[in-house]
């Protein structure tokens, strides 16, 4: 037979007591704590010392006093067992203390508002989920991919700890900087003043960036047709509601210095041209009788005989009327050189911009050739804003997710039934054309329209995104462009990423914008050049002017320091249709690729705005 204190030794039967012994209350109270190793007892008491005490509750009330002094002695024990361990208690306990307060502190890294309004993880797809609850209230946050923006938080929190700094700061292929600004050469005029065809006018549509295109186009199509150009004029638009013209926005006389080798510019018509009915002669040319990027060959054909007839031709509207292909060489070069060179801004608007890229970056020298082009000589002269939590570089992401931009898309964006209503009632007020339209086709689906990458990002996509490639919660942003469908509800998810999150309204005060007011066209000259000069500028849809001309002017002038972010929506919207299954490293892998992907060094692709892509030998020089 084995020890008793053995493992291996069965507890004797006559040691457990039986509840109908006739044990009293505190007798059974004890029995059952020594049945249980009750730890109250002091320490752990042998089988031998259990059977002696259940004894004597049975026959001797002296062993009673026995077995107390023993638990005295037991107690003793204790404490001078706690004594010698002391040191080891307070410091697990210090430890337990830290690691609480740790995940206290990285709790409070989450925005509460943003934890609260995110809903649990669903089927992010389904119709009905997606059309319930939708509010017009600041408060209450559409939100269509909550499981990723979770994620989304938590990886922003360890990057936070880690220090750990992403690589799209830089561009991704070094070859870049191998391709340099060359359209400001010298070109050989088309003729001489002697043999000028006639006067060309071109009274300009849309916004800023389509004005632009239209005053470059111009000046090719006066180049072609070896015609004189007279300053461009600016039609006012309800859309746009600015009456600014062309010397509102840029600087006239330089417009005319740097192409004056290049063609004959002038102010306004001869006085004996001035009153004539050009409707009347057949001088009047609109949009609908121009073919969209037309020919050289159209113009020649169609246009040059009017102006050789009438000495006057008159092209109202302009917009996207010349093409990017079949045009001579030196006619590209012309249009570069009229874009990259000789439309500079007013020095009102150069002054504002140059405060406004020094209130977000905190310096007052000349960086680099892109700023010298877009700020001229203000770039050193104004005193930047004192602040100690300005950071030396920052990120420019223009959303396009205006109400225009998402009822013309027909797709859905998670915001429920009175979303889906009010961008209904929108399309009715001002794209009845297009209702029509659809109705003589076959419908395409909302999830249908994503998957082809025909929906603008949202704001809590592009935040997505920006957590994909591993810009970080400090990360300074610019937002440019016009009121974002939803307010400030539908910024939620991207404040709450990235709550350094600024505009122009921002930055400046109300007495600094005021020159500004009610001028759309000079405000968004102010968001040109704080995309253009951004260290980053994050872009959402590839068919804006805004984004397509800035990341030109990147490309151009950037010497390889400018990079610039194009999701492709396409292979976005297949990403997020696996946001209730997608674990966040596969996630973040896919998006650093396909932004990788829209950063490769291309040249200019045939049938592809020059004033996207300037990077071909009739716009830049490529240096080995």
């Amino acid at each position: 037979m084995g020890k008793q204190d053995s493992p291996k030794s069965p507890r004797p039967r006559s040691l457990i007591p039986d509840e109908s012994s006739g044990l009293n209350d505190c007798q059974l109270r004890w029995t059952e704590m020594l049945k249980n190793n009750d730890p109250s007892l002091g320490r752990r008491i042998s089988h031998w010392e259990k059977s002696t005490l259940v004894k004597s509750f049975e026959n001797d009330n002296s062993v009673l006093k026995y077995t107390s002094f023993k638990g005295v002695c037991s107690g003793k024990r204790q404490i001078r067992w706690l004594r010698r361990h002391t040191k080891s208690i307070l410091f697990t306990f210090t430890l337990m203390g830290f690691f609480l307060l740790l995940d206290s502190l990285m709790f409070s890294l989450f925005d509460p508002k943003f934890l609260k309004n995110i809903p649990p993880p669903r089927n992010e797809h389904s119709p009905k989920d997606r059309n319930a609850g939708y509010e017009y209230d600041q408060e209450k946050s559409p939100v269509m991919y909550s499981r990723l923006l979770h994620m989304a938080a938590v990886s922003l929190t360890e990057r936070d700890a880690d220090r750990e700094e992403t690589k799209f700061w830089k561009e991704s292929y070094p070859q870049v900087a191998m391709w340099k600004p060359c359209a400001d050469k010298k070109l050989k005029r088309a003729g001489t003043v002697n043999n000028r065809t006639g006067f060309i006018l071109v009274s300009a549509n849309g916004g800023l960036n389509q004005q632009r295109v239209a005053v470059c186009n111009a000046v090719a199509v006066a180049s072609l047709l070896n015609a004189t150009l007279v300053i461009p004029k600016f039609l006012y638009s309800n859309v746009w509601n600015d009456p600014s013209q062309f010397d509102d926005i840029y600087q006239e006389e330089t417009f005319t210095n740097i192409l004056k080798d290049d063609i004959d510019i002038v102010k306004e018509l001869p006085s004996h041209l001035k009153s004539i009915d050009l409707k009347s002669i057949g001088s009047l040319v609109t949009d609908s009788e121009l073919a969209k990027e037309a020919t050289p060959d159209e113009y020649i054909n169609n246009i040059l005989p009017i102006l050789l007839r009438n000495k006057i031709v008159h092209f109202l509207g302009f917009g996207n009327r010349l093409g990017f292909e079949q045009l001579p060489s030196r006619l590209q070069k012309l249009r570069c050189k009229c874009n990259f060179h000789a439309l500079k801004f007013a020095p009102k608007i150069q002054k504002t911009g140059s405060l406004l890229v020094k209130r977000i970056r905190k310096y007052a020298t000349e960086r680099s050739m892109l700023e010298n082009q877009l700020l001229g000589n203000f770039i050193s002269t104004v005193v930047p804003f004192k602040t100690e939590a300005s950071p030396s570089k920052y990120l420019a992401l223009h959303l396009r997710f205006e109400v225009d931009m998402v009822a013309y898309s027909m797709c859905d964006f998670g915001g429920g039934i009175n979303e889906t209503k009010h961008l209904q009632s929108y399309r009715e007020d001002h794209f009845p054309l297009l209702l029509e339209r659809l109705k003589k086709t076959e419908p395409i689906l909302p999830e249908d329209l994503r998957k082809m990458g025909r929906c603008p990002l949202t704001p809590e996509e592009a935040a997505l995104v920006l957590a994909g490639l591993g810009f970080d919660r400090g990360t300074y942003i610019y937002l440019a462009g016009s009121h974002i469908y939803g307010g400030i509800s539908r910024m939620l998810p991207l404040k709450s990423l990235y709550p350094n999150l600024v505009t122009k309204e921002d930055l400046l005060s109300p007495s600094e914008l005021e020159p500004f007011n009610n001028f759309t066209s000079q405000l968004a000259a102010l968001d040109f050049i704080a995309c253009a000069v951004s260290d980053v500028f994050a872009i959402t849809d590839s068919g804006s002017q805004l984004s397509n001309l800035v990341s030109g002017f990147r490309t151009y002038y950037g010497e390889g320091n400018y990079p610039t972010l194009r999701p492709i929506k396409k292979r976005l919207a297949a990403i997020l249709q696996e946001n209730s299954t997608i674990k966040w490293g596969s996630f973040d892998n896919r998006v650093k690729k396909m932004i990788e992907e829209g950063q490769r060094v291309r040249t200019r692709e045939y049938g592809r705005s020059i004033y996207r892509q300037p990077r071909c030998k009739d716009c830049m020089c490529k240096h080995h």
